[in-house]
């Protein structure tokens, strides 16, 4: 058959190779996606997440188109999740060859390599067969109908014939007739193979023949026993007898074996390589999906397939967002929120009470964006994403809030790293950075930061329960746009009678007012103080 292309993730072999280099990737690193709560919810076996990136809108709509097919045709998972652990073996199988010294044990694992592949084949085959037609996706369409040609081709019928016939051949092997030659003082002279038995050897004990109620002759009864892996034998011993038993089936099974391995090892080496190639693409495509599934099975949650934006909108619009990794860990139904940057918000600064919802939707948009350049549907109702080229992260690593100079110093270092590293381009999150000093001392420094990523013209969110960084928002976009910096504005995590509601604001802070809903929700404001001592007077 002619070679080609196939993938479920790139559109031609051009846009596969050009991201094989890892330098062309968007810069989102493994701790980002654990920040993000990606690698908990992905769990890959066979890659990375970070192997799978792209800022390539044409890369985008490929596997979207892909991922749309998986979820609305249920066949496709199903298929996948047959073929993957048969590619699993195959994969093991050539690890274990690898290390085999015996290539007796080579051949046998060419028949079982070849035995997997074909039943891989089958299993697309007939799994793809009776929805051919449903297929949108070019990735799909291009896979099937390789399989479909494969399956029809001459060759491929000649290699299933003589695949069964050499394959039952060795599977019928149950015994060998071993003949030994003995010198003059009965020991061991030379050896060999008389004959390779479809049969297994019986037991020779006296008690055996008794109960099978037969005392004749039987050639596949043993009229001695022998237990060369009997206690005691060291291991040296057993693989000496264990080669010898190889060799012995390699000379039998050699002309034959050798021979067909010689015809088709090539052809079953190149085709095995193919769908090797494609196994993480299949595991990411399955996990990917039922990721989908069990998000849009969880109450409140909808997933939507993003509008992708030109790099150079900037743009970030997303209608009932929220964070699948809370989504999933929960059984109650998600509190949902409105979120976009727009020419008055390239960043934010997210104030609000502590678990108030700040750290949830920080990382809602960031896995948002992650998963749109992923090519995945993003959990949302609607939304609207342009790629960028790195997603930065600055979360703490601990709840101590303490002062602490040293932990401080390492956090200012860090901040210093993703500034160097950050192009107009990037997303950053900063979730209650420079905790570890004072309220005076982090204002000062954070509003620093907040000037220059402003300038930078990145995109961002920095939350915080430094309330008066917030308040001081003007003033920074009055340094920053002297420099041409885009606009900062501010977003607070709602109170509603005391309670947090997880809803997020576009509005200006009033860090009094959550004081005075929790002071008022435990009876400590002055009023309700007041009321208790005049109670207490009056009893």
């Amino acid at each position: 058959m002619e070679e080609r292309f196939i993938s479920l993730l790139y559109p031609s072999e051009a846009s596969h190779d050009f991201h094989a280099n890892r330098e062309n990737l968007p810069n989102i690193s493994e701790d980002v996606c654990d920040e993000l709560g990606l690698g908990e919810i992905f769990d890959l076996k066979n890659s990375s997440l970070t192997d799978f990136f792209t800022s390539s809108e044409e890369v985008i709509r490929y596997r979207q188109a892909a991922i749309a097919d998986v979820i609305e045709n249920d066949e496709i998972r199903a298929t996948l999740s047959k073929a993957q652990p048969i590619l699993d073996d195959i994969q093991e199988l050539r690890r274990l060859d690898s290390e085999s010294a015996s290539s007796g044990d080579s051949y046998l694992y060419s028949i079982t390599e070849i035995e997997l592949y074909v039943s891989c084949i089958e299993a697309l085959h007939e799994g793809f067969l009776p929805i051919r037609d449903k297929l949108q996706s070019e990735a799909f369409k291009n896979l099937s109908d390789f399989i479909f040609e494969l399956c029809s081709s001459d060759y491929y019928r000649e290699l299933n014939e003589k695949l069964q016939s050499l394959a039952e051949r060795v599977h019928e092997v149950k015994s060998i007739t071993v003949g030994v030659n003995l010198d003059n003082q009965l020991r061991p002279d030379s050896a060999g193979v008389i004959s390779i038995n479809s049969e297994p050897f019986k037991s020779g004990k006296m008690l055996d023949k008794i109960l099978r109620l037969s005392f004749k002759n039987d050639a596949f009864t043993c009229i001695a026993e022998l237990s060369p892996f009997g206690k005691g034998q060291s291991d040296n011993k057993k693989e000496a007898l264990i080669g010898a038993f190889n060799g012995a089936i390699e000379e039998v099974f050699r002309s034959s074996v050798k021979g067909w391995r010689a015809i088709v090892g090539e052809y079953v080496l190149d085709n095995t390589d193919f769908l090797l190639k494609m196994l993480p693409e299949i595991e990411f495509v399955l996990r990917s999906a039922e990721l989908m599934r069990r998000l849009r099975s969880h109450p409140g949650c909808t997933v939507c397939m993003p509008e992708i934006m030109p790099s150079e909108a900037k743009a970030f619009s997303a209608v009932g967002i929220y964070n699948p990794r809370v989504a999933l860990a929960i059984e109650e139904t998600i509190v949902t929120n409105d979120f976009s940057f727009d020419e008055n918000a390239g960043i934010y600064v997210l104030t609000g009470p502590n678990r108030g919802g700040k750290s949830v939707i920080t990382v809602a948009v960031g896995a948002s964006q992650a998963l749109m350049q992923l090519g995945l549907p993003v959990p949302a109702t609607e939304a609207k994403i342009s790629p960028v080229d790195a997603i930065f992260t600055h979360f703490p690593e601990g709840a101590d809030d303490t002062i602490d100079k040293g932990r401080l110093g390492e956090e200012c270092a860090r901040l210093k790293e993703i500034f160097d590293a950050v192009s107009p381009d990037s997303m950053i999150l900063l979730d209650e950075s420079l905790s570890s000093t004072g309220a005076y001392e982090a204002t000062y420094i954070a509003s620093e930061i907040l000037t220059g990523f402003a300038v930078l013209r990145c995109r961002g969110i920095f939350s915080t329960h430094l309330h008066d960084l917030a308040a001081s928002v003007a003033e920074i976009n009055d340094r920053s746009a002297v420099d041409g910096g885009v606009k900062i504005d501010t977003l607070v995590a709602g109170m509603e009678e005391g309670e947090r509601s997880f809803k997020i604001h576009r509005m200006k802070p009033d860090g009094r007012s959550y004081a005075r809903d929790i002071a008022d929700k435990y009876g400590l404001s002055f009023e309700n103080l007041m009321n208790r001592v005049k109670e207490n007077k009056s009893r």
